[in-house]
C-alpha cells in the first residue's frame, strides 16, 4: 500500500517538470514530508478546456490542481468514505465501482518524492519505518486517479494512488508499492482518448526499481504531525528486513 509519501517541490517546479499549467485560485501547498490519507496534495491531470459559457471545446492541456487524498465517488452519499480509498489496486481497477469509471478516462499523476513504508523489525518488537525515494534526487510520479464529488462552490477534487504488487528490493520491506511511473508513461496515463487499462497498468519497469534508494528512517514518521525534512534522513545500525542487506 502507500499510505505515507514525502511531496516538498514547489507548484511552480511542478509544473515546469511536468508541462503543466497551475489550475487557477489554488492554495499555495508547504513542503510535507509527510503526508498522510485526506491532506491537500498535488496531482496532474487532463483538464478540458472549455468556451466562455462553458462549452466543452474539444481542446485540453495538462493541469496542476491541488486535491484531497481519498477518492470520493461522485455517487457517493457524503465524502467521508474518502478516507476509506486512498489505495486502489491495479488488480480491480476495472471492477470496483468506485474506481473503474476514473480509471477509464479520470486518470491523474501523483508527484512524490518518496515513499514510506514499515516492516516487522528483525532486531527487536516493532516495526521499521522505510524512505523509498530515486538515488539521484528526481521526482516520482505515481499513478493515481482523481474525481469530482458535489456541484457548484461545494465541489470537491479527490484523488487515490494505484498499488501495484512490489518488485525487486521493494518486497522485502512491503508486498506492495505505489506503481510509479516513468516519464515515458506520463503522457499515455492522463490520456482520457486511452481507456486499455490493462496496458497502462504495466508494472513500474526494473531499471526504475534499481534506482530507487531505500533507506532506513527514524520512527518519528510514525506521528502525523511530524513533519520536516530530517523525517527522510537515514538513520544507523538498523536491520534489514528478511535479512537482506542489499537494501542499504
Amino acid at each position: 500500500m502507500c499510505g505515507r509519501y514525502a511531496a516538498s517541490r514547489r507548484p511552480e517546479d511542478l509544473a515546469l517538470e511536468f508541462e503543466a499549467v497551475p489550475a487557477p485560485g489554488q492554495p499555495a501547498l508547504p513542503a510535507d514530508y509527510n503526508v498522510a490519507p485526506t491532506k491537500d496534495v498535488h496531482v496532474v491531470r487532463h483538464a478540458r478546456e472549455r468556451d466562455a459559457e462553458g462549452r466543452p471545446t474539444g481542446g485540453g492541456h495538462r493541469e496542476l490542481r491541488v486535491v484531497r487524498w481519498g477518492l470520493v465517488p461522485s455517487w457517493a452519499k457524503d465524502p467521508s468514505v474518502g478516507s476509506r480509498m486512498l489505495n486502489a489496486r491495479v488488480e480491480s481497477l476495472t471492477e470496483k465501482p468506485a474506481f473503474r469509471k476514473a480509471a477509464a478516462t479520470r486518470r491523474c499523476l501523483v508527484p512524490a518524492d518518496g515513499w514510506y513504508e514499515w516492516s516487522p523489525r528483525t532486531d527487536g518488537p516493532g516495526k521499521q519505518p522505510w524512505y523509498t525515494t530515486p538515488a539521484d534526487g528526481s521526482v516520482l510520479a505515481f499513478a493515481g486517479l482523481w474525481e469530482v464529488w458535489g456541484t457548484g462552490e461545494d465541489r470537491l477534487y479527490t484523488c487515490t494512488v494505484v498499488t501495484a504488487p512490489a518488485v525487486g528490493a521493494l518486497a522485502a520491506v512491503h508486498d506492495r508499492m505505489p506503481l510509479v511511473l516513468p516519464p515515458d508513461r506520463w503522457a499515455d496515463w492522463v490520456d482520457p482518448e486511452l481507456t486499455d487499462v490493462a496496458a497502462l497498468t504495466a508494472p513500474t519497469p526494473a531499471e526504475l526499481v534499481e534506482s530507487l534508494e531505500i533507506r532506513p528512517v527514524g520512527a518519528a514518521v510514525g506521528k502525523v504531525s511530524n513533519n520536516g525534512p530530517e523525517l527522510t534522513e537515514r538513520v544507523a545500525d538498523v536491520s534489514a528486513p528478511a535479512d537482506q542487506p542489499a537494501l542499504f
